[in-house]
């Protein structure tokens, strides 16, 4: 009986199988990926639909939108977010449960609540979704933050405050929003650990104008630089849990320390550390998103805008009455 020669891959034929696996692996993995980031991008949206609608039931159930802080006069103070007061209007409730408003009306009082990950708060592309530990406290960070209008944000001795859609001490209802809901951002997007200076160089009074780009805000530079903005979801301070529209959305802030180049944010003075000194703040609005940054309207409608967006109709955006063109889209 003859035998049957059993005849294999030769070397070359193998490696022409691997190279045309390697091309097709090349050409479907961007694809994955894309689609990967477009899942990502819409639950983002989805978690500022949400947040949007807990805005809606708040304000109809209290009759006003909530302050993103309330600072005392004539003293210092560790304020809860408005993202805080809005716990129980985003199937929080047990969270809710957590702060106890007649023990204490400073987050500091709430450590169990400090540490606690609110899912709708994080956008599922952020890359530092960790907690941050403190000698005396836990945190979590957040990416929704609310709009604090275009720079200036407070004066603890006046009691004036900013443009934006949410201000210290104050509870806007609808209708103050008189450049139209629609028109108006109540929140955006923010990365957790953006490095920033805080308790900078200050303005010399009220009424400085915002700067026109990031080498006007170098007059400001200063202070304390860290990589801790937004990373305290349950405080009220604009670095944690604002934003404003001084630059455009991914606009880079270049700042250098010992020869590494950071893009950052800028407090010239925390809100609520200070009963003299007014705050101003440029912090921007990013994401991981390529090219855009998700932003909530007031009527609840969620919008991808666009690094490219004209820094004036980004400015009106952030207004709540400021009678500007708005149109984002």
């Amino acid at each position: 009986m003859s035998r049957l020669r059993r005849r294999g891959f030769t070397l070359i034929e193998l490696l022409v199988v691997i190279a045309i696996l390697a091309v097709l692996i090349a050409l479907l993995l961007p694809a994955v990926q894309q689609a990967r980031e477009a899942a990502r991008r819409a639950q983002c949206r989805n978690n500022l639909k949400q947040v949007g609608l807990a805005l809606q039931n708040y304000q109809e159930a209290i009759g006003r939108f909530p302050p993103i802080s309330c600072l005392p006069a004539g003293r210092t103070y560790e304020p809860y977010s408005g993202q805080a007061r809005l716990l129980p209007y985003i199937d929080g409730e047990n969270l809710g449960s957590l702060i106890d408003w007649n023990v204490s009306s400073e987050f500091v009082g709430s450590p169990q609540a400090c540490k606690q990950r609110v899912a709708i708060y994080m956008c599922p592309s952020e890359v530092n979704d960790r907690a941050r530990l403190t000698p005396t406290l836990t945190h979590y960070p957040l990416n929704c933050a609310f709009n604090e209008g275009t720079w200036f944000i407070y004066d603890p001795v006046s009691g004036a405050f900013g443009d934006g859609a949410f201000a210290p001490n104050q509870c806007f209802l609808p209708r103050d929003m008189t450049d139209g809901m629609s028109n108006t951002m109540a929140a955006s997007e923010v990365k957790a650990y953006q490095p920033n200076l805080w308790d900078s160089n200050k303005p010399s009074t009220l009424g400085v104008a915002a700067p026109a780009d990031p080498s006007g805000l170098t007059t400001y530079f200063g202070g304390t630089f860290d990589s801790n903005g937004h990373t305290e979801w349950i405080e009220g301070d604009v670095h944690e849990s604002g934003f404003t529209t001084t630059f455009p959305p991914n606009t880079r802030v270049p700042y250098s320390v010992s020869g590494i180049t950071y893009d950052v944010d800028l407090t010239s003075m925390r809100d609520g550390e200070s009963t003299t000194a007014p705050t101003y703040a440029a912090i921007t609005a990013r994401s991981f998103h390529v090219g855009l940054v998700n932003a909530l309207m007031m009527d609840g409608s969620v919008r991808g805008i666009s690094d490219n967006v004209d820094l004036a109709v980004w400015r009106a955006a952030g207004t709540r009455a400021g009678s500007e063109n708005a149109q984002l889209e």
